[in-house]
């Protein structure tokens, strides 16, 4: 259960008004604005009203949550808010609402007049029914049932795709080379737009002084341009922040450009990305990024839960992905962002709904619904041989070539511990790994054995994160045996960095002779016995 008591903002609320809220976001320049919705979908707003922002009609601040009327019975699909602020929302009917801030005509109504309360926006919008919206500093994007892409607004840097970078009044479709293509989720920068089309590409158009746009220059785009730096790559999730963005593929891959004066992108360093690179690369399978265009702060969760967060953490630069206590992406702009704003619509309601990815890992072991079982150590683990056979070759070519289906359900495993083959079993389900780096050894010879190169890789990065003076040449030894040669230096360097306690270790006397020669020999090579 998402607890939206960690805004400060919402501590204005009584527990029972707290109890009501269903969908809620924070907004504005200083997260000093709230709007939330009911589970009797009432809509609400409090704060601090600036530009009109709450809707209420006048321009007072609140502390005490007024309800507005004119949305009262809406079932909301998606929201989203620019830094003037002025708000968008759109309804599961496919009615597009707008109010605030509109000195560039981002409310799309053809004036540039503050909207006082929700104006419903309908120009070239008719018999079309608006599914998501996406809000930049002052220009509003608008994606429909049918996949079309509408823009308007501030248009300086041609962020709103129309081939000029003269303003936008009314709402207009964005066509080019998005003509003729099926668009399924769009993002907006500052003073820049991004969407993804259903087969994995993306586009980007408007402000690139950063690279934000991927594409591999810093030049301004006035109408759409595809990302090529990710042809090949099937796109699920855009996001973009201040002047960075992100890309989720289909295969939990994590990509980031642009801006990276806080280390919003990722990659250990501040320099500015003008081509998306890969981050994150060692993790597990990524299922969910979010970023925020007020915000220079990334975050992402991972298949097992885990949530990381890196950018700017309370003005503080974090360069690499910082892993975190939390559940959800959303506490982290809680907690870290400057300002504490939400950067998706948030859901209070509780979410019975598992992913194809949560089935399977729910599934792993389980006696009920499995039909083969693996005996290791005396001990048995349940497994599906459909899963087998579609995530390893090692069991594609055992079950195709001589499997019989009238054949025991029972398969006898003595080259490996327990420990070791249910872990390998249950990285078939859920993509991660969790073992003591002495364990990863065994678990590296398996991946060896059945040429899992992916999980030879999260072996070693187990490896290298638990090397320690004790069991640091028992790892060398392994490293040597399974042909890890990456590992084998990374294990090498730290034996000769920290020669006098290693050398002290019964682990170190305890090996092979040759192996012993082999070393001292290597060291010596390296000077590391000149004193």
């Amino acid at each position: 259960m998402v607890d939206v008591s960690k805004w400060p903002l919402f501590k204005l609320l009584s527990t029972q008004e707290l109890a009501s809220i269903r969908q809620a976001c924070i907004f504005g320049a200083s997260a000093n604005e709230a709007i939330y919705i009911t589970h009797d979908d009432e809509v609400y707003v409090l704060g601090l009203n600036c530009s009109n922002c709450l809707g209420t009609g006048d321009s007072q601040s609140t502390i005490v949550p007024k309800k507005l009327d004119s949305l009262t019975g809406k079932k909301l699909v998606s929201l989203s808010y620019g830094s003037g602020p002025h708000v968008l929302l759109a309804t599961q009917e496919g009615e597009l609402y707008a109010w605030g801030h509109n000195g560039y005509s981002q409310l799309g109504n053809g004036t540039t007049n503050q909207g006082v309360s929700p104006i419903l926006v309908t120009t070239n919008l008719q018999n079309k029914r608006v599914t998501e919206v996406a809000c930049g500093s002052h220009h509003s994007l608008a994606l429909t049932h049918e996949g079309e892409v509408f823009a308007w607004g501030y248009n300086n840097c041609g962020q709103v795709g129309s081939g000029s970078t003269a303003n936008q009044p009314t709402p207009r479709k964005v066509s080019n080379c998005l003509q003729n293509k099926v668009m399924v989720s769009i993002a907006c920068g500052q003073t820049s737009s991004m969407a993804v089309a259903d087969n994995g590409e993306v586009y980007g158009w408007g402000y690139n002084g950063n690279g934000q746009l991927g594409l591999g220059n810093n030049g301004n785009q006035l109408t759409p341009c595809r990302l090529i730096a990710l042809q090949g790559l099937c796109v699920l999730q855009i996001a973009s922040g201040y002047a960075h963005s992100l890309a989720l593929t289909d295969e939990g891959l994590l990509y980031a450009w642009g801006a990276n004066t806080y280390g919003q992108l990722g990659t250990g360093n501040k320099s500015n990305q003008l081509s998306p690179v890969q981050v994150m690369t060692e993790k597990e399978r990524i299922v969910e990024i979010a970023a925020c265009h007020s915000t220079h702060t990334s975050a992402a969760k991972t298949q097992s839960g885990q949530v990381f967060m890196w950018g700017q953490c309370r003005g503080q630069p974090i360069v690499l992905p910082h892993l975190t206590h939390f559940s959800s992406t959303d506490d982290v702009f809680a907690c870290f962002a400057m300002p504490s704003v939400m950067w998706r619509l948030l859901s209070m309601e509780h979410d019975d709904f598992l992913t194809v990815a949560q089935s399977l890992k729910k599934e792993f072991d389980n006696p009920e619904t499995s039909d083969l079982k693996f005996s290791v150590d005396g001990k048995y683990i349940h497994v599906h041989k459909a899963v087998l056979k579609i995530r390893c070759e090692h069991f594609r070519s055992m079950f195709q070539s001589h499997w019989n289906e009238d054949m025991k359900e029972v398969i006898e495993i003595d080259q490996f511990s327990y420990p070791v083959y249910r872990s390998f079993l249950e990285f078939l389900y859920t993509d991660s790994v969790d073992l003591p780096p002495e364990d990863a050894i065994g678990l590296l010879d398996l991946a060896t054995s059945y040429c899992e190169n992916r999980l030879k890789k999260l072996c070693q990065h187990i490896i290298k994160r638990g090397i320690t003076v004790e069991n640091a040449f028992s790892l060398l030894s392994a490293a040597i045996r399974y042909d890890a040669e990456d590992l084998e230096e990374f294990c090498f360097k730290f034996c000769v960095n920290h020669l006098t306690e290693v050398t002290q270790t019964a682990a170190f006397w305890q090996i092979d002779g040759n192996m012993l020669k082999e070393f001292i020999c290597r060291a010596s090579h390296c000077g590391a016995f000149k004193n």
